[in-house]
Parts: structure tokens; C-alpha cells; sequence
């Protein structure tokens, strides 16, 4: 890879914007890269949903193997996921939204993007962020 930190964005970009069957072939073929891969279901009230999108962040990483169970890369995902939110949540402030979180990482790279519809009526608004984070690589 040219720019591991430049992929490891694209492929969370990627898999933030994807729909679910577009998500499975996704993760596939990331894999065959050596990047783990995974993506979550995000909504609600910005505001109040800012710690269950970071637990489901958290949850996540932890479940697909990209993170361990440990403070170094918890604290990574979560400030990462944490960057991704301040990116849009001047567009999303006291509105509902609903979205999807990206999430993939190669060695030391960690990239979260969060894609977010921002509803407002019948006019949506669409707002994007990514955070990334240098972590240990897992032996």
C-alpha cells in the first residue's frame, strides 16, 4: 500500500457509505488485504446518542478482532470515533439522524468514519467525519 493511512481512510469511508450486502463483500475483500473491517447502525438524537455511538464503536472493534480488550486501543477507537463525531456535529445539533460508523484498520493505522443522513423535515442533510489513530500493532 502507497499510503497506509490514506487506504486504511478509504476503506472505512467505504464501508460507512455502504449498504449491508455491499458491507459483507467489503469486509471480504479487505481481508485479503490483511485490513480488519467492520461497520454498525448508528441514529437518534445527536446529542444524547454521543456514548452509545462510541460503545458501539467499542463493541464492535472489540467483536471483529480489530482492537483487543485493552486501555491503549480503547482509548483509540474511542477518541477516533470521538474526532469523527465533532466533524459533524455542528450539522446534526439537536436534529435526529441516522447513519452508519466504518471502521478498519491495518497494523498500526485505525481509521472510524461516521456518514450520517440528518433529517430535517423532508430535507436530509448528509454530513461525513474520520478520525484516525496510530495504535501497537496485535501480535
Amino acid at each position: 500500500m502507497k499510503s497506509k493511512s490514506t487506504e486504511i481512510a478509504k476503506a472505512a469511508i467505504k464501508l460507512a457509505v455502504s449498504t449491508r450486502e455491499e458491507e459483507k463483500r467489503l469486509i471480504k475483500e479487505f481481508e485479503k488485504k490483511n485490513i480488519k473491517s467492520t461497520a454498525v447502525d448508528i441514529g437518534g438524537d445527536l446529542i444524547n446518542s454521543i456514548p452509545t455511538i462510541i460503545e458501539r464503536a467499542l463493541v464492535a472493534s472489540k467483536k471483529t478482532g480489530i482492537i483487543r480488550e485493552e486501555h491503549v486501543y480503547e482509548g483509540a477507537v474511542a477518541g477516533a470515533t470521538k474526532d469523527a463525531i465533532s466533524q459533524v456535529d455542528s450539522k446534526a445539533m439537536g436534529l435526529n439522524f441516522g447513519g452508519k460508523i466504518g471502521i478498519a484498520r491495518y497494523g498500526e493505522h485505525l481509521v472510524v468514519c461516521i456518514f450520517i443522513s440528518i433529517g430535517l423535515l423532508h430535507l436530509n442533510d448528509l454530513a461525513i467525519g474520520v478520525g484516525h489513530r496510530s495504535i501497537p500493532p496485535i501480535d
